[in-house]
């Protein structure tokens, strides 16, 4: 199994859009894969989320995570959540 490297950009966006380290290494592990562009990898998520985000209830998240691979690591480049 390839070490994963979470990038401190990919921590900061989580944060911000609602998802943390833990479901990141998720997603690379378990997720199903999407597509990306610039030479990335990406891979995707579906999360029961049953609960409200800026006023409004979603039953489920779906995160996205991009990285890229460089020397037997995975490098995360960002992550996108959608609700």
């Amino acid at each position: 199994m390839m070490k994963v490297q979470v990038d401190l950009h990919t921590l900061k966006r989580a944060t911000e859009r609602g998802t943390n380290e833990e479901e990141i290494r998720d997603v690379i592990n378990t997720g199903f894969p999407i597509p990306a562009k610039y030479n990335r990898m990406g891979k995707a998520k579906v999360y029961d989320f049953k609960q409200k985000r800026h006023g409004r209830y979603y039953e489920q998240k779906r995160v996205e995570v991009f990285y890229t691979i460089e020397r037997n690591t995975i490098i995360t480049v960002t992550v996108y959540v959608f609700y």
